[in-house]
C-alpha cells in the first residue's frame, strides 16, 4: 500500500508507475484504492462510476477499469456535503458529519471488493487517501492505516521534497501512528526532486537513523507528464503567442476538468482555467465545464460576473462549448425536486438553449461511442461516457450535437454559435477535437492523441520506477498466493 505524508504528495502517480512497471514484467497487477474523493470520474467496464486516477491506473496495469478498484467515492456537492458512491453506484448525500457514522458499515463493502481483486490478480497495489496522519479521522478509518490493519498490509510511505518540509513530514506522520501502524511501514519514497542529488544524502542519512526505516527511492521532478489529475487544477500553462485562445470558467464544484486535457496539452491552443475574481478574458472558445452543484455554480457563475461576460462573447461571436452540468446552466429552468445537489428547488437558467433540466435520484453511467455534429460536413467519430442525474427535454434537443449508440444528444444552437452535450471526453478523440475546433475557427488544427501521450507517460513513469526505486526490497513484500 502506498501512503503518503498529505494529499498531492504522489500516491496516485507512485501506484501508476508501479502498476504499469510490474505490467511490463508481465505479471497481471491491479490498482484500489478503498476511499476517494474527487469531482474527476470515469465509468469503468462493468458500468459503475469510479474516481478517473483509478481508472488511469487501469491503463497503467494495462486492464480494463473495474468498479471493485475504488469502492468507495465522495463527490462534493458543497463544503460540507457530499454524494456517496458505494461500489459504483450513488448511495446517499450525505453532511460530513454523517458520513463518519457511515464509514463503520463501509469496510464490509471495501473488504468484499478487496478480495475479488485479490482473487482475480498476481499483484495489488493500494493508493491511501490523504495521510495516514489526519488523527481527527481515525475512527473506523477505511482509507489508510485502517485498511492496512484490516488486511495486514505493508505500507510505502511517500513525501513531496518539491513542497518542502519533507522530512519533517516524514518523522510528523510517524509520530502520529500507533506502534503497529509504524511497524508496518517499509520505508520512505521521496517525491519529485530537483537538483544535485549528493546535497540530499545528508538528509537521508538523517532520516534513516532519526526512524530506524529504509529510504527506498528518491523520484526526481518529472515534467511534463500528461496523466488525468486525481482532482486538482492543472498548473497555469505559457502563453502561447498566436495561440487558439480558450478560456474555461473555474466554478466551486466544477467536475471532470480532465475533459480539458487535450485542449490544454495542445500546442496552439492557450487554455486559460479562470478562477475567481478573474474578469472572463477575451477568447475564441468557452467551455462550461461539468458541475456536481449545478445550482450552486450557476450562483458563482453570476456572482462573478461571468454570465455577462459569457453574455458578450456570444454577442461578438464567439463560440461556447458547454459539457453536462455546463449544458443544463444554458436552459431556462433547473429543477431539482428532490434535493439531489442541495434544498429541494427550482433554479432559472441562462436561457441561453429552449431545455430544462429536471435533476433525479438514478445516475446515468455509461461509455458511449457515437459521431459529433451527425450528417453534416463536419461530422466525426466521438467517444465518450456519460455521468450525470439530469434529464433534459425542450426544443433545443432537436438540433442534437451529437448521435451516441444512435441516439441523439445535446444541442447545437440555431445561430451556430453553441455546442451542448452530455458527452464529457468530447475532446479525447483526436477526430472529435478537431472538428469542435474548426467549428470554433481553429480551421486546420492537428489534434493531439491524447491516449498516445498518456501511454508515454506512464512508460516514462515506469522506466523513471525501475532507475529510481530499491524494486528488490520493495517487491519482496509483495504476498504470494497460497
Amino acid at each position: 500500500m502506498v501512503q503518503g505524508t498529505c494529499s498531492g504528495a504522489g500516491k496516485s502517480t507512485l501506484v501508476a508507475g508501479l502498476c504499469r512497471m510490474l505490467a511490463r514484467r508481465g505479471m497481471r497487477v491491479v490498482p484500489f484504492k478503498p476511499q476517494n474523493m474527487s469531482l474527476n470520474s470515469a465509468v469503468s467496464a462493468d458500468g459503475g462510476e469510479i474516481a478517473r486516477a483509478q481508472a488511469l491506473q487501469a491503463q497503467a496495469a494495462r486492464i480494463a477499469p473495474r468498479a471493485d478498484m475504488n469502492p468507495v467515492l465522495l463527490k462534493p456537492t458543497s463544503d460540507t456535503r457530499a454524494q456517496l458512491v458505494v461500489a459504483g453506484r450513488p448511495c446517499a448525500e450525505l453532511e460530513a458529519g454523517a458520513y463518519q457514522s457511515w464509514k463503520r458499515g463501509l469496510l464490509a463493502p471495501v473488504l468484499q471488493a478487496f478480495a475479488r481483486l485479490h482473487a482475480d490478480f498476481d499483484a495489488v497495489i493500494v493508493e491511501g487517501a490523504g495521510s495516514p496522519a489526519e488523527v481527527n479521522l481515525r475512527a473506523d478509518d477505511i482509507a489508510n492505516m485502517g485498511f492496512a490493519e484490516a488486511v495486514d498490509c505493508p505500507v510505502l510511505l511517500v513525501a513531496d521534497i518539491d513542497r518542502g518540509g519533507a522530512f519533517a513530514q516524514v518523522v510528523g506522520t510517524l509520530d502520529c501512528l500507533s506502534g503497529s501502524e509504524r511497524a508496518r511501514v517499509i520505508g520512505f519514497v521521496i517525491n519529485r526532486f530537483r537538483g544535485e542529488r549528493s546535497l540530499l544524502a545528508p538528509g537521508l542519512e538523517w532520516l534513516e537513523a532519526r526512524t530506524a526505516k529504509p529510504v527506498l527511492g528518491v523520484l526526481p521532478f518529472l515534467h511534463g507528464l500528461a496523466l488525468d489529475a486525481e482532482d486538482a487544477l492543472p498548473e497555469p500553462t505559457a502563453p502561447v503567442n498566436g495561440a487558439f485562445r480558450v478560456a474555461v470558467p473555474v466554478y466551486p464544484r466544477i467536475s471532470n476538468h480532465t475533459d480539458l486535457d487535450p485542449l490544454r496539452l495542445h500546442p496552439k491552443v492557450e487554455l486559460r482555467f479562470v478562477g475567481p475574481g478573474e474578469p472572463l478574458p477575451a477568447a475564441d472558445l468557452v467551455v462550461l465545464p461539468g458541475s456536481k452543484n449545478v445550482r450552486g455554480d450557476l450562483d458563482f457563475l453570476e456572482a462573478q460576473g461571468w454570465a455577462s461576460a459569457l453574455l458578450k462573447h456570444l454577442r461578438y461571436g464567439g463560440k461556447l462549448v458547454a459539457l453536462c452540468g455546463g449544458m443544463q446552466m444554458l436552459g431556462h429552468w433547473i429543477h431539482d425536486p428532490e434535493g439531489t445537489e442541495g434544498e429541494p428547488g427550482s433554479r432559472r437558467g441562462l436561457g441561453l438553449l429552449d431545455l430544462e433540466t429536471t435533476l433525479e435520484q438514478e445516475k446515468r453511467l455509461r461509455n458511449v461511442e457515437g459521431v459529433l455534429f451527425p450528417g453534416s460536413e463536419r461530422e466525426a467519430p466521438l467517444s465518450g461516457y456519460e455521468i450525470h442525474m439530469g434529464v433534459s427535454h425542450g426544443t433545443a434537443l432537436d438540433r442534437p450535437a451529437a448521435l451516441l449508440g444512435g441516439r441523439p444528444d445535446g444541442a447545437l444552437s440555431a445561430d451556430g454559435l453553441i455546442l451542448a452535450t452530455y458527452a464529457h471526453g468530447l475532446f479525447d478523440r483526436g477526430e472529435a477535437c478537431a472538428a469542435v475546433l474548426g467549428w470554433a475557427g481553429f480551421e486546420g488544427a492537428n489534434a493531439v492523441d491524447l491516449n498516445a501521450r498518456r501511454e508515454a507517460s506512464l512508460e516514462r513513469l515506469a522506466s523513471c520506477v525501475e532507475e529510481s526505486l530499491q524494486l528488490d526490497s520493495i517487491l519482496g513484500y509483495l504476498r504470494r498466493k497460497e
